[in-house]
């Protein structure tokens, strides 16, 4: 039997994604929908301007949207709901049992929460029973981190085990979807690069040291480098390209860099989740890939794409890495989460 669950802001962009990929799921199967009080009492399809290009799914479209107070009878539930708005509905729901994957930015930075890539630190799940004891529930919050900071920390797992990750420079190429729906106006997109998005710089450079960081005595201790980003909304639809210069403790030359990228496999790969891709990391030779339209589904949308390796005159090396921000960086990520936690057997 499939567990129930359900999904909370399940009218927006990324809420849809979850939907999408929730879709014949082999686990998990939707049983609840979540929405504001504007679209409680309404059917799915009533209530949903369906903007993904495969169709809503049949088995979604009658259920009724539920207000954000309601009871939920689903072990698990997924979070889509902008972040301020989520923090007090996830914690809510985590007091009454639930466990809450959260793509939300409230709780990520939170001592005893998770914040979670399946690749990079799975043994930070360990958080959840200090969380539990610590706030006296059931249930549990587990966030996956902003869709800027997935990709690099991917690529950056096997680099710091392998060399120590000292400082990195980071400019990102974010896609428009990036700011949900309707998202940008049309006017400052079109013919533009809009240079600031709000808040997401500070997300960027702190994220990844504790995804990177080191499980000790119940906390994370944050990984030692320092990253210094610059984001920058571009008009594609979907895909993030970032551009990463990185310093290293012990310098490699390149073909031994670039073995550790490509050969890299994890924890998912060894559990073969329903949603991680065989490669985690691929490496491309061409000298002018990633490119957002042609590699941002690779791996299903959950693999990042590497390419453009090459020594850095100012840091080591530098290279440039893509990853979809809906799949992986939103919904993706927070249904892998899952997975992970349904094979380690910590809901049912």
């Amino acid at each position: 039997m499939k567990v129930r669950v359900a999904v909370l802001g399940a009218t927006g962009t990324v809420g849809q994604r979850f939907i999408q990929l929730l879709d014949g799921h082999p686990w998990f199967e939707v049983a609840a929908l979540m929405g504001s009080e504007r679209s409680a009492g309404r059917s799915y399809a009533e209530a949903t301007r369906w903007v993904l290009d495969t169709p809503m799914p049949a088995a979604v479209r009658a259920l009724t949207i539920l207000g954000n107070e309601a009871t939920l009878d689903t072990p698990l539930v997924f979070s889509a709901l902008p972040s301020k708005t989520a923090g007090e509905i996830e914690m809510r729901l985590a007091r009454a049992g639930h466990v809450v994957c959260s793509n939300a930015s409230d709780h990520r930075m939170e001592a005893d929460v998770p914040l979670l890539i399946p690749e990079v630190n799975p043994e930070h799940l360990e958080l959840i029973a200090v969380q539990r004891r610590r706030r006296g529930w059931s249930g549990a919050i587990v966030t996956n981190p902003n869709c800027t900071a997935t990709g690099p920390t991917m690529a950056l797992r096997p680099l710091h085990d392998a060399f120590g990750v000292t400082k990195l420079l980071l400019v990102s190429m974010q896609a428009l979807s990036g700011a949900g729906y309707p998202g940008v106006p049309s006017y400052d997109a079109i013919d533009n690069v809009v240079p600031y998005i709000g808040g997401e710089e500070p997300k960027v450079e702190t994220e990844p040291q504790k995804m990177l960081g080191t499980l000790r005595d119940e906390s994370i201790e944050l990984a030692p480098f320092v990253i210094s980003a610059h984001c920058n909304r571009v008009p594609v639809l979907e895909g993030h390209l970032e551009c990463l210069s990185v310093a290293f403790a012990r310098t490699p030359d390149l073909a031994t860099l670039t073995a550790a990228l490509r050969d890299f496999r994890a924890l998912p790969q060894e559990l073969k989740l329903p949603s991680a891709p065989p490669e985690p990391l691929i490496v491309r030779e061409e000298p002018d890939r990633p490119q957002t339209r042609r590699d941002r589904d690779a791996g299903r949308g959950m693999s990042t794409t590497i390419g453009r390796i090459r020594a850095c005159p100012i840091l080591d090396y530098k290279f440039v890495c893509l990853s979809h921000n809906t799949i992986r960086g939103a919904a993706g990520g927070s249904l892998l989460n899952a997975e992970l936690m349904y094979a380690q057997g910590l809901f049912r």
